[in-house]
C-alpha cells in the first residue's frame, strides 16, 4: 500500500463507487446521534412546542389545509412539516418522538445523500469524511432532534443544489436532475416559506456569475420551464390559503417573510457579525478546517480556469469553488436579513461538509498543503476554548444565571448540573490534544479527523446523558406534566388557565384550547376567572399572590418543581345524600 492511501482517514481504500459498510457505519452514527432518546426530553418552547402542537391540531380536526395553533390560525409557516408530523403521530401516536420523527428521519436522509453525491462525483472515502462532518457536528445534531422546520427545508434545498450540479455540470442525466432541482425547490418552499427557493436560487446566481455561465445555463438549464415546475408545485397551497383567508392570511405571511428580513422580529436581531460564532461553534471541531478549506478552493479554481484543464482535479476544483460559493451566498444572505437566529445558516452545513472534507482530504494526501498545520492548530484553540467554557459552566450557572433564572423557573437554583459538563470538557481536552498529535505529523495526519470526530461524539453522549436530563427535569418538565394532568381531568368546555408562564408546549400536552395569560395581564385573568364551568390554573408558585379574586374555592391539585396547579373545584365529588356503603358483615382474611 503506497504512504499516501496509508494516510487516508476513511477506513476503506478509495473506490469509484459507493460502500455499503459506509452506509451501514452512517446509518448507525445516525441511530444514535439522531433518533436515541428522541422522545425522552420535553419539547421546548417557542417553536418546538408551536409546531408539535399544529400538527396535532391538523390531525384531530381533519383541517389539512390551514395551520392552527390553539386552535387560532397559525399563518407563520407553510404546511409542509405539519403534514409529516400528523403521518408521523398516526403512525407512532401522539408523543415528543413523533413529533422529532420527521427531523430525525430528513436528516439522516441528508447525511446519505451528500455521502451518495461525494462518492459519485469524487471517491467513497471523501464522501464518507463528507457525511460524518455534516453528522457530527453541533448544529445538525441539534436541528435533527428538534421539532422544527429546518432539517426538512435543508433536505430539500441541498437536493435541489445537487440536482442543479448534476443536471448542469455534468454531460450525462442532464435533464431529469434539472426537474429534480426545480421540483425541490417547490416543496422546500412548501416547508419554510420563500425561504426554500432563494436559498438555492441566490447560491446558483451567484456561481453562474462568478464562472461566467448565464447564457449556457439560458440556454440548457430551463429555467422559464423550471421555475413554472417550481411554482406548480409550491403556489396551489398558497392559493388555496390566500383563497379561504384572504387579506388575514397574507398580512401575516408578508409578517413572517418580508417582515422578519426588514426589521427583527421578537428581539432576534443580534450584532452583523452573529452568524461567525455561530458557525465556528455550530460547525465545531471542522470549523477550524473551513476556514483554511475556502480560500484554497478559490485559488486551485482560478488556477485551473486559467490552464484550461478538463481532468478530473479541475472538475473537482470546480465542486469545491461551487461549494465556497454556496456557503458565501447564504450566509451573507442571513446575515443581511434584520432577524437573526442560530439555526437559520443551516442550510451552508451540507457545502461546508463537501468543502472542509476535499481540503483535509488533500491535507492528508499531500502533507505540504498550504494551512494544513494551522487549520489544526485553531482546531485545537476552538476545542480548548470550548472545553474551558464548559469547565466552567457549573460555576458561570451557579453564581450569575440560576438567581436571574427563579423568575420562570422557580427552582433553578436547586438545579446542580453535576460532573457531566467537567467530564465533557475532559473528553475534549483529550481530543484534541491527539489532533494535535496526529494532526501535525505528516504520517499520521489521517487519525485526526477520527480523533476530533471521536471527541465531539463523546461530548455529546456526555451532554445527552447527563446534563440535558438534569435541565429537563427543573425546566421543561414540570408545567408540561401539570398540563398533561389538566387535560386529562378537565371536560370539553371547561377551562385551562396558563398564568405567568406561558409556554406554547402547554397546548400540546394539556391537548385542548388553553388561555394564555402573562404577567401583568391580571385583568384578563380576572375575566376568564368570572366564567362559569370548573376552570384550572398552572402558574408558577411565586405567581400565587398575583391571582386576583376570591382564590378560596380554587384547591391545589398537584404540585411540581416550584410550579402548581389549581383547581375551582375537587377533582372528586360525591354527590348530596349519598351513604357510604354499609360493612361487610365478616371480612375476608385472605389465606383461611
Amino acid at each position: 500500500m503506497s504512504e499516501s492511501a496509508a494516510q487516508t482517514p476513511g477506513p476503506l481504500p478509495s473506490a469509484p463507487a459507493p460502500s455499503l459498510r459506509h452506509i451501514g457505519l452512517l446509518l448507525a452514527l445516525c441511530g444514535i446521534l439522531f433518533f436515541w432518546n428522541l422522545g425522552t426530553l420535553g419539547l421546548t418552547d417557542r417553536d418546538e412546542g408551536r409546531n408539535a402542537e399544529a400538527g396535532r391540531e391538523m390531525l384531530e380536526t381533519g383541517d389539512w389545509m390551514s395551520p392552527t395553533f390553539n386552535y387560532e390560525p397559525r399563518y407563520a409557516k407553510p404546511a409542509l412539516v405539519y403534514w409529516l408530523m400528523g403521518a408521523s403521530y398516526k403512525m407512532f401516536g401522539v408523543s415528543e418522538f413523533a413529533a422529532r420523527f420527521p427531523s430525525a428521519l430528513f436528516g439522516t436522509g441528508l447525511v446519505l445523500m451528500l455521502y451518495l453525491f461525494l462518492a459519485r462525483l469524487r471517491d467513497a472515502n471523501t464522501g464518507l469524511l463528507g457525511a460524518l462532518m455534516l453528522a457530527l457536528n453541533l448544529q445538525m445534531i441539534g436541528l435533527n432532534r428538534m421539532a422544527l422546520t429546518d432539517s426538512v427545508l435543508i433536505f430539500f434545498t441541498t437536493l435541489s443544489l445537487f440536482a442543479f450540479w448534476l443536471g448542469f455540470q455534468t454531460a450525462r442525466e442532464r435533464r431529469p436532475w434539472l426537474w429534480i432541482c426545480y421540483a425541490a425547490m417547490g416543496i422546500a418552499t412548501l416547508a419554510k416559506g420563500p425561504v426554500g427557493f432563494l436559498v438555492p436560487l441566490i447560491v446558483i446566481a451567484l456561481y453562474l456569475t462568478l464562472t461566467k455561465q448565464w447564457r449556457p445555463f439560458w440556454r440548457e438549464g430551463r429555467p422559464l420551464a423550471g421555475t413554472a415546475l417550481t411554482i406548480l408545485i409550491a403556489v396551489p397551497w398558497y392559493a388555496g390559503m390566500w383563497w379561504l383567508h384572504g387579506s388575514a392570511y397574507t398580512d401575516s405571511a408578508q409578517a413572517n417573510t418580508v417582515g422578519r428580513f426588514l426589521k427583527p422580529m421578537e428581539g432576534h436581531s443580534f450584532g452583523f457579525l452573529f452568524y461567525l460564532p455561530v458557525l465556528l461553534l455550530g460547525f465545531f471541531p471542522w470549523s477550524g478546517w473551513l476556514l483554511f478549506a475556502w480560500p484554497a478552493a478559490y485559488k486551485n479554481w482560478r488556477a485551473a480556469r486559467k490552464t484550461g484543464a478538463v481532468s478530473d482535479a479541475a472538475q473537482a476544483d470546480k465542486l469545491d469553488w461551487f461549494a465556497a460559493a454556496w456557503i458565501f451566498a447564504t450566509f451573507i444572505f442571513f446575515t443581511l436579513s434584520s432577524t437573526r437566529l442560530p439555526h437559520y445558516i443551516g442550510p451552508l452545513f451540507p457545502a461546508a461538509a463537501m468543502l472542509t472534507a476535499s481540503y483535509w482530504s488533500r491535507c492528508v494526501r499531500e502533507p505540504s498543503t498550504r494551512g494544513a498545520n494551522a487549520s489544526v492548530h485553531l482546531i485545537m484553540w476552538l476545542g480548548f476554548i470550548l472545553a474551558g467554557a464548559m469547565a466552567s459552566l457549573p460555576w458561570i450557572y451557579d453564581t450569575m444565571l440560576a438567581g436571574k433564572l427563579t423568575k420562570e423557573y422557580p427552582l433553578a437554583t436547586q438545579l446542580s448540573l453535576g460532573s457531566g459538563p467537567y467530564v465533557a470538557a475532559t473528553v475534549l481536552l483529550i481530543g484534541m490534544g491527539l489532533v494535535g498529535l496526529f494532526g501535525l505529523s505528516d504520517n499520521r495526519r489521517g487519525a485526526a479527523f477520527w480523533a476530533a470526530g471521536g471527541s465531539l461524539f463523546g461530548v455529546v453522549l456526555v451532554l445527552m446523558i447527563f446534563v440535558l436530563p438534569a435541565a429537563n427535569k427543573y425546566f421543561v418538565a414540570p408545567q408540561q406534566e401539570l398540563a398533561y394532568a389538566a387535560g386529562l381531568n378537565l371536560a370539553p368546555g371547561e377551562q385551562l388557565i396558563a398564568y405567568g408562564a406561558t409556554r406554547p408546549s402547554t397546548a400540546f400536552y394539556a391537548r385542548r384550547k388553553v388561555l394564555f395569560v402573562g404577567s401583568g395581564e391580571e385583568e384578563k385573568l380576572r375575566a376568564a376567572l368570572n366564567q362559569p364551568g370548573r376552570t384550572m390554573i398552572l402558574l408558577p408558585e411565586s405567581f400565587v399572590d398575583k391571582l386576583p379574586g376570591d382564590l378560596k374555592n380554587y384547591q391545589p391539585i398537584l404540585k411540581r418543581y416550584g410550579y402548581l396547579l389549581l383547581a375551582s373545584e375537587p377533582m372528586v365529588k360525591i354527590p348530596e345524600g349519598t351513604l357510604p356503603p354499609p360493612p361487610a358483615l365478616e371480612p375476608t382474611v385472605f389465606g383461611h
